[in-house]
């Protein structure tokens, strides 16, 4: 089983469209669970998932409610009830495409690939530096990879149980660059990797910072990564000069994503 966590704040407008995109996957509806998990909506979001659950009883659709407490909890809510052998991210403004699951699985269930989480490009991504893909057109994810370049956007992750068994939750106390922080600690016990095809249109198109959400918010993103660089330091995971040379580096990205976003 597939357990597909949906962390839904005010989707009334969209969240119709990222279920329709599980409905729609090339892919055995039997084998799907979706957790939509209200996180104190104020709009008729959970009407509207009600509504869909009692006219697709086709497919498990679970709503649990909870007070407001961001994405984060709301993803660990989902993880601790999930009940999949197979854990899917979905957030409640993105879509599937038809085939993601199918091509994802088929490459995770592969015993020859050792692939234990992957993801895939999105709104026209390509892989690029530090990221190559090699022969199965996987491009490995690694811990300093990620701390150049953070790619694998949350709806298009799926992994094995394993995974949270062997890292844990998100941290409930970071709301920017909090899906980085995971994968980072992900990386410490498991093989990933993203898959050089698009799977999955996001956020209506929009680039990945500056645009809407909580990554509109620039100067909150640059401290949540900074905060994902000292915390691999102070986990032995990069030494004192990797931190320095990555938060630097970081500073100067800060920098650029300003000036472009005043363009």
């Amino acid at each position: 089983m597939i357990s597909v966590i949906i962390p839904m704040y005010n989707a009334e407008e969209t969240i119709v469209k990222a279920l329709d995109s599980v409905v729609h996957q090339n892919y055995n509806l039997d084998e799907f669970e979706v957790i939509v998990i209200n996180d104190g909506s104020e709009d008729q979001s959970k009407n509207v998932v009600e509504h869909y659950k009692n006219t697709h009883p086709d497919i498990c659709i679970i709503i649990v409610d909870q007070p407001n407490g961001g994405v984060s909890k709301a993803r660990n809510k989902g993880l601790s009830i999930a009940k999949g052998d197979y854990i899917a991210f979905l957030d409640s403004d993105d879509e599937w495409l038809p085939d993601k699951t199918e091509k994802q699985m088929k490459l995770l269930t592969d015993k020859n690939l050792n692939v234990d989480f992957i993801t895939s490009l999105r709104n026209g991504e390509k892989i690029w530096f530090p990221y190559v893909a090699n022969e199965h057109n996987l491009a490995p994810i690694s811990l300093k990879k990620l701390l150049i370049r953070v790619d694998g956007q949350t709806s298009t992750a799926l992994f094995k149980r394993k995974i949270v068994e062997n890292t844990g939750f998100f941290d409930e106390n970071q709301r920017y660059s909090e899906d980085a922080n995971y994968w980072m600690k992900i990386s410490k016990n498991n093989a990933m990797y993203i898959l050089g095809e698009e799977l999955v249109f996001t956020g209506g198109g929009k680039r990945s910072f500056g645009a809407s959400g909580l990554s509109a918010n620039i100067p909150e993103m640059e401290k949540g990564i900074q905060k994902n660089i000292l915390e691999m330091y102070k986990m032995n995971r990069i030494n004192y000069f990797e931190y320095i040379l990555f938060f630097i580096f970081s500073k100067v990205k800060y920098f650029i994503r300003i000036f472009k976003t005043k363009l």
